[in-house]
């Protein structure tokens, strides 16, 4: 068992009491929360922990880290939890060295998921699409897990070793023509593939670094993902943060690295990265290529525009995020859609006029409405499709039309919701 019986009861005797003006939120949020707890978690031989993203057998490093997020606070309590989160953190660093290029890896080396994409594949490998945010998120983790518990166990060799791996990589990818990352797939489904060659589309320096796929893992129209790249600017300041309590061997070289990346990003961000809506307000693209071509949009997953002050990049009320704000959550963003049962963020990964409970959870978020988030979360609960559970998508007509029967990230983002709304720590 990954928990202590007894501190997750009373823990959830807790939030039934906190719910039960809204005892609809209670049901659901027990369900989704101990779905995570019971049927994604598998603590391996050698004590570290593996999580599947739901209905697929994968773990991604992505996933795994928001499916575990809304347990920092219990870990606190629980030394079960900790060691969990701890075992997670270890295996998602082992995974980065085996191939920081990878999104998704298997339990064992049994050759599953796509193993005919034309890339460096290996049995342990599950998908190879190189999303920036995969090695954002456990960088993420580890440094809450810190801040959160004091735990400091996993701020290990491994840890060091990986995350010089990211950082370099980063470094690397911000001039893509000296990278030796391909990816190609068979498939008549344009967003799962890269062209020309596996390299993607053309870019020039900019001073951020490159993507191929976004958070859906559909593949960039521009390569410099601004979502992303704000993270990455983020854990780089964690990563700063780390190095200057617990130095590593090269922690003088490394921490110089990681500070000029940090600027190197976010001046990209700023120099590249804003655009202008229909109404003329200074607006962040979703995504650039140092060319001159910019896309007004957004995408539910995250990281992503909307997320920008949750992910740590900016206040709630920076008048360029607000600006954006407007802009995506209007039928400006192509991606924005709007029914008889809600309105909010589609994405290219699923049908038109599907939306997403974890888009609809950020917006609940990155607001300091309290009836704005009671709002949300009372759309979300009445959108289940009857389930008592959080889906990938739902149709904005008709709820009990949705894709992914059984996805943890979305049911543990309506729980990290809950607890801002009745302010859990």
């Amino acid at each position: 068992m990954v928990y202590t019986k007894e501190i997750l009861e009373e823990w959830l005797a807790d939030i039934r009491e906190l719910t039960k003006d809204h005892p609809s939120w209670g049901r659901v949020f027990e369900s989704c929360y101990s779905d995570t707890l019971e049927k994604t978690i598998r603590i391996l031989e050698d004590g570290t922990t593996f999580i599947v993203t739901g209905d697929i057998p994968a773990m991604w490093l992505r996933d795994s880290t928001a499916q575990v997020k809304p347990f920092l606070g219990l870990a606190k309590r629980d030394p079960k939890l900790r060691q969990m989160i701890a075992g997670l953190i270890q295996r998602q660093m082992e995974f980065i060295l085996l191939d920081p290029y990878a999104n998704a890896f298997n339990q064992e080396a049994n050759g599953q998921g796509h193993q005919l994409d034309q890339t460096e594949m290996s049995p342990w490998i599950w998908e190879r699409k190189y999303e920036v945010d995969s090695l954002c998120y456990p960088i993420q983790l580890a440094y809450l897990f810190w801040k959160v518990t004091g735990e400091t166990s996993h701020l290990n060799q491994t840890f060091y070793q990986a995350v010089e791996n990211i950082v370099n990589l980063w470094i690397l990818e911000q001039r893509h023509d000296q990278s030796p990352y391909r990816f190609e797939r068979d498939t008549d489904r344009v967003e799962d593939t890269l062209s020309p060659g596996g390299q993607g589309p053309a870019c020039s320096y900019t001073g951020m670094t490159w993507s191929g796929f976004r958070p859906s893992d559909d593949a960039c129209v521009y390569p410099y993902l601004i979502p992303s790249n704000m993270f990455a600017s983020v854990v780089l300041g964690y990563l700063g943060e780390i190095l200057e309590e617990f130095p590593s061997r090269n922690q003088n070289s490394l921490a110089e690295k990681v500070a000029h990346l940090a600027r190197d990003i976010i001046g990209g961000i700023y120099a590249y990265g804003i655009t202008k809506n229909k109404a003329g307000e200074p607006i962040f693209a979703y995504e650039v290529d140092g060319l001159g071509n910019q896309s007004i949009m957004d995408d539910p997953n995250v990281p992503s525009l909307l997320a920008a002050p949750y992910l740590g990049f900016c206040d709630k009320n920076h008048p360029i995020y607000l600006a954006t704000r407007r802009t995506i959550l209007s039928p400006e963003n192509p991606y924005f859609y709007e029914g008889e049962w809600a309105s909010g963020l589609g994405s290219t990964h699923t049908f038109e006029s599907y939306i997403w409970p974890i888009a609809l959870a950020i917006q609940g978020l990155t607001t300091e409405d309290r009836d704005e988030k009671e709002r949300l979360l009372n759309l979300m609960v009445a959108c289940d499709g009857g389930t008592g559970f959080m889906h990938e998508s739902f149709h904005v007509d008709n709820p009990t039309l949705y894709s992914r029967e059984w996805f943890s990230w979305a049911n543990m983002m309506f729980c990290e919701l809950v607890l801002d709304y009745y302010q859990v720590e």
